[in-house]
Parts: structure tokens; sequence; C-alpha cells
């Protein structure tokens, strides 16, 4: 419930105010609107204000505006002066850009609340590299400090970590790092065009990496789970399976990982002394089904140390957070627009791309996590909807642009014939657009 009721929130206030930017700046241009609908299909809510019909629609996956224009039926003739197709290109220009701007400025607004209220950086440290993965190949150490991907700095772990997956499937990359011991490192990362970069996307770009570290000892045990019945508590520390030797919690988990249903021998301590416990790992199987695991029910403890030294905590001024929205707004929104355009040149993997379903997953688990997780999960999807909406796709506001900028640059619109064209092929790439993402959104929450 928390999942449907977080996303459909996002629809109706991402959308709404994307409709509204359309309509406020129409209605300037004095424009006259017939029906201002949220959700498409057949509306089930309807209320008449004025000229224009608002309503609520079954679909929650976007939203119009419907203006009058001669171009979709007969006008009467005292409503051709307030007709969309019969205003110079200017005012159209301003009317179809609006509906981005809106969600672009709307960012900066839910960004620069958010950041009013505290701000927690995480800085660039390497607190875990996983076994067998992307990070480990490229030789990663545990401590290692990011300083530049690719050459360009980076400023904190979500900067490093979004410049790291953005440059994966563009060829090698270099991440210039600063060990433990403060010594100037490279790490490569050469995966473009294999498996692992595609699984990449779809576990979220995942590369193996984590800020946080876990200490050796229990943090969590779970309820009627082998742990519990086997009597393991928190600051329990494991230190032997079957008389192996196991210093970390990584030897011990990957020991239990990979012995589903097998009796296992713990050595552990607690306070001080040692201690034997006998169980079983339930067999669980993976999310990508491949493989069966064991599973205890436990979880580690962190490092209370190590996340004192990676954090960064401060409430700045209400000018200086959203002097931060601005700033954040304009980070990812050249971020999304250099996405797109290194998907366009095969250097990006179709696999991040997300639809609704993701969306959806994200919008619940943002909003479990607090206001200002959902805050800035919402300035996040404002920011993809304003910049995809601004893309020279026709059917989308960006190809409406191209057309009335060609329009108002050479005295008159492009032939009826070559806009037609252009959005059939518009219509053709996003309803490619939309069975890929929705693929992807299976793909990546059911396996």
């Amino acid at each position: 419930m928390v999942t449907v009721i977080s996303f459909i929130v996002a629809i109706l206030i991402l959308v709404s105010l994307h409709e509204f930017g359309h309509y406020i700046v129409a209605r300037w241009c004095g424009v006259k609107v017939l029906r201002f609908s949220v959700g498409f299909g057949k509306p089930f809510y309807r209320k008449q204000r004025g000229d224009t019909e608002w309503c609520l629609a079954p679909i929650p996956l976007g939203g119009y505006v419907k203006m009058v224009d001669t171009r979709e039926g007969n006008v009467a003739e005292a409503d051709l002066p307030y007709a969309f197709d019969k205003q110079p290109p200017k005012k159209r220009i301003a009317i179809v850009a609006a509906g981005p701007l809106t969600n672009l400025l709307l960012a900066i607004v839910l960004y620069g609340i958010s950041f009013s209220f505290g701000v927690t950086e995480i800085k660039p440290y390497i607190g875990t590299v996983v076994p067998g993965t992307i990070a480990e190949r490229a030789g990663f150490q545990t401590g290692d400090f990011i300083e530049r991907v690719n050459g360009e700095p980076v400023k904190d772990w979500g900067s490093a970590q979004t410049a790291i997956v953005l440059n994966l499937d563009g060829g090698k990359v270099a991440v210039q790092v600063k060990d433990e011991t403060g010594k100037a490192a490279e790490r490569i990362i050469d995966a473009a065009g294999t498996p692992q970069a595609a699984e990449v996307a779809k576990n979220n770009g995942f590369i193996g990496l984590t800020a946080s570290r876990s200490s050796d000892k229990i943090g969590r045990v779970a309820k009627d789970s082998p742990a519990e019945k086997a009597g393991l508590q928190v600051d329990d520390q494991v230190v032997a399976v079957n008389g192996v030797p196991t210093p970390t919690w990584l030897a011990w988990s990957e020991i239990v990982r990979n012995s589903p249903g097998q009796k296992l021998t713990l050595t552990y301590i607690r306070n001080g002394a040692t201690h034997q416990t006998e169980l079983r790992p339930n067999s669980v199987e993976t999310p990508d089904r491949n493989r069966i695991i064991g599973q205890i029910g436990v979880a580690a403890k962190p490092d209370e140390a190590w996340q004192q030294k990676i954090t960064h905590e401060y409430r700045p001024s209400v000018p200086e957070a959203f002097k931060m929205g601005w700033d954040k707004t304009v980070e990812y929104s050249v971020l999304t627009v250099k996405f797109f355009g290194k998907l366009l040149i095969g250097q990006a993997s179709l696999n991040h791309i997300s639809g609704p379903l993701t969306i959806a997953d994200v919008a619940g688990k943002s909003a479990s996590m607090g206001a200002q997780a959902y805050l800035e999960f919402l300035a996040l999807v404002s920011i993809s909807l304003g910049v995809l909406n601004l893309l020279p796709i026709p059917v989308l506001d960006g190809g409406h642009l191209v057309f009335y900028t060609i329009e108002w640059l050479r005295g008159r619109p492009l032939s009826e014939r070559i806009q037609m064209l252009g959005i059939r092929i518009g219509i053709a790439a996003m309803l490619m657009l939309m069975l890929l993402a929705f693929f992807n959104d299976i793909t990546r929450l059911f396996g």
C-alpha cells in the first residue's frame, strides 16, 4: 500500500504541475483551454470551471491540456482568436516549454525544502568491496578514497558512483584514488560490452562497491531464524565454521551462502568467551533464480567509527539550501542529457532505462525512508520528466519546440507532410522506449 500510494501521489504532483505549467502560460497568452486532465482514459471525475473542464482519469501515466485548435476539429468563429494554432510562434514556444520548465523549477523547490532540514553527505570512501564483482577485478581496495573518474573530480559518494556507471559502457573507466596509506593509485574498470556490465544496469548501478563498512559482529538476528534457534545474539562474533578460521564477516558468511541445508558448526566469541553452536542454513533462491544459497537470518553490525569518518552532516541556511537545490538540478539535468547522448552512440546500456514499475518501487522505498528521501525522489523524477520532455522528439514537448522554432526562424511552418512524418517517427520511438522500459522493469523486479 505504501508503494501504491506513494506512486500515485508522485504522479499526481508531477503530472499535475507539468500540465499546470502549460495551462497557466496558455491562459496568459490568451489561449482558450477546454480540458485539464490528470491521467489518460475516460474521466471518472469532472468539474467545469469557466471554459475549462477539470478531469481525473484512471490511467496515471501522464496527463494533458486540451486547447482550442483548428487542427483538431471545427472551431467556432468567436473562438478563432483564442486557438492555439493561431498564435504566433513565440507564444506557442512559451506554452509548450512551460511544462518541462515547471518540472525543473519544481525540482529546485523540492531539493531546497529537503536540504533546509539538513544535509547528510557521504564522502567518496570505499567501505566494502564485494568479492567476485567488477569492482574487485578492477583492484579496488577497502579504504580507497575516490578523487576522480576519467579525470573529472567527484564531490561525494553519489557523484562518484554515477560517474563510474555512466562511463561503464563507453570503454575503460579510469578511477583515480588514494589508498588507506594516502598513496595515489588508479583503478581501471574494463567491462564495456560484457554480461557483467549489463548486470550492473539491472542492479541499479551496483558494481560491487559500498561506502558503508560492517564490523565483524552480529548486529541483528531475525526472529525464528536458524541463527536465533541456535542461540546467536547481537554482538556475537563468528571466528570459525566447521573448524576453519574465519577472521572476517565476509569469510564466514560466504561459507554459509555456499552451504544451504547443510549442518554447520559455528565457533563464536561472546563477552570475551568462546562458544560453539550448530545450525542448518535455510535454502533460499537468489532473485535471478540461478542458484540456491544458504541464509541463517543475521545482519552485520555497522562499523560506527567508519560511518563517522565518511559522513558529513550539516544544516544550511534556507538561501544556501535553495542554491544547493539549483546546483543539484543543473547537475542531474546535465547527467540526464549526457546519458541520452551516450545511449544514442551506443556507450550506455539500454538496461538503464526504467519505467513506471521501477518508479513505483523506488517511490515506496523512498517513502518508507522518510519525508526527505521522498522529496528528493520526487525532485529526481521531476528532473527526468522535464529533461525527457525537452528532447527533440516529435510528440514530446521538445519536438513541438523544434517545429515552432523553425517556423519562427523561416517565417512559415514546415509542411504538414513533414510534420506528420516526424510525429509518426516520434510515436514509434516512444512506443519502443515504453516497451523497453516495461521489459526492463519486469526483468529487474521479477527476475
